[in-house]
């Protein structure tokens, strides 16, 4: 029963850290408006101090834990995450930044946390389905954002009440997270009667595994935050951008389940990753093209759909490897989402800046999609962590042997 309850104030948090995040970026141009800030570069900066934070936090993330075990560091990471309510106090652009800083920061620990966490308390059996649920955590506060934020802003009266709502709300997780979390051991050396193993930042970096899969999501994590973040500054659609993104992203939840079943059922994880990567570019690139609105629609929900449907399988792999161990996935997945977001942050700048610089808001979007093939091409890059089913391994060698006959 304890796993339970850790999965569901893990997913919680997380997936109010991305409502935080998201309303903030949707409440932008009021934000602006209030520090007299204005421009499309400019407005990518309460979203890029964020991935900045995470691309520390993450690295923090392995460090942290080992100093401070599961339960004080998780709690940690919550606590930043609610510090992101101190938005609504601040007295300029500069410091509104800087509780998007202290946001990005807890997210970035948090997001880390999961996979010790599953890899612990949960049966191998037990972890497609926990990895794709936690993997919906950021898409479940996304659109929660996306549906709530204006309304919100209008009966609350303001974008600081909205900001601290969220906040409250956050402290609230990690009082529960406190009483209920408990430290283990991350060598699993207690499992197997093996000594400790230390495994440290050093030597993840000598993997060439934990660079290939980053390099693998980074694009299609810069597309997926364009869409959130960067679209509903846009005009042009053949719709209203933030339905555009609303659909994507509903879509997006579908596509997470899809996942978890593909992930359970199938036991090959390549495939999943490299048919889905190039489905999301070709429906992606369809939804910004295309003028007719029926297209677009359904174009953004195939998008949406294939973008989270290899999310199961992705994160499940490192999980696979022979020899993983709570403290070498946690090593893994701060390298991961510290890559990914570092890779992300130039390309959003980037889009961003060559967007104000032709005065062509679209060609971000445009960029967007171009990079969300990284899944694809860099899916070559990575090794298989499942096993064929024995039927097939069988009449692969039958039909080899019948070859060579």
């Amino acid at each position: 029963m304890k796993k339970y309850v850790l999965e569901i104030l893990m997913f919680t948090a997380y997936a109010l850290f991305a409502a935080s995040w998201v309303s903030g970026a949707i409440l932008t141009p009021s934000v602006q408006a209030s520090f007299g800030e204005a421009g499309l570069a400019n407005a990518t900066w309460g979203s890029n101090v964020i991935t900045i934070a995470k691309i520390v936090g993450n690295l923090a993330a392995a460090m942290l834990l080992v100093r401070l075990g599961v339960k004080r560091a998780f709690t940690v990471a919550v606590l930043l995450i609610a510090a992101g309510g101190f938005g609504a106090l601040a007295g300029d652009y500069i410091g509104w930044l800087w509780s998007r800083l202290a946001l990005g920061l807890g997210g970035a620990l948090a997001i880390v946390y999961f996979n010790p966490v599953v890899l612990h308390y949960f049966a191998a059996e037990e972890r497609p389905l926990i990895n794709g649920v936690n993997a919906a955590a950021f898409n479940t506060g996304n659109l929660i954002a996306l549906l709530s934020t204006g309304a919100l802003a209008a009966w609350m009266g303001s974008w600081q009440s909205v900001v601290a709502l969220y906040g409250v709300m956050v402290v609230a997780l990690a009082v529960l997270w406190w009483l209920s979390a408990e430290d283990f051991s991350l060598s699993g050396a207690a499992n197997n009667g093996q000594p400790e193993e230390k495994y440290g930042l050093r030597d993840g970096i000598r993997e060439g595994f934990n660079w290939w899969l980053p390099l693998a999501y980074c694009g299609v994590l810069f597309c997926y935050i364009a869409v959130f973040a960067l679209f509903p500054l846009i005009d042009g659609f053949a719709v209203a951008s933030n339905h555009l993104s609303a659909v994507m992203i509903a879509a997006g939840m579908v596509g997470t389940v899809a996942g978890i079943m593909i992930t359970r059922r199938y036991p090959l994880r390549l495939p999943v990753l490299r048919y889905a990567g190039l489905a999301l570019v070709i429906f992606a690139a369809l939804m910004v093209l295309s003028r007719n609105p029926v297209i677009a629609y359904t174009a953004a929900a195939l998008a949406g759909f294939f973008m989270f449907l290899p999310m199961t399988a992705l994160v499940t792999l490192p999980q696979e490897l022979p020899g993983m161990t709570p403290g070498r996935i946690t090593v893994t997945f701060a390298m991961f989402w510290s890559i990914s977001y570092g890779v992300e942050t130039v390309l959003m700048y980037g889009a961003g800046l060559m967007a104000d610089t032709t005065g062509e808001p679209a060609i971000a979007a445009y960029i967007a999609v171009a990079c969300s093939a990284s899944l694809f091409v860099f899916s070559f890059m990575l090794p298989e962590s499942g096993k064929k089913p024995e039927n097939d391994v069988k009449k692969e060698a039958d039909n080899a042997e019948s070859a060579t006959a």
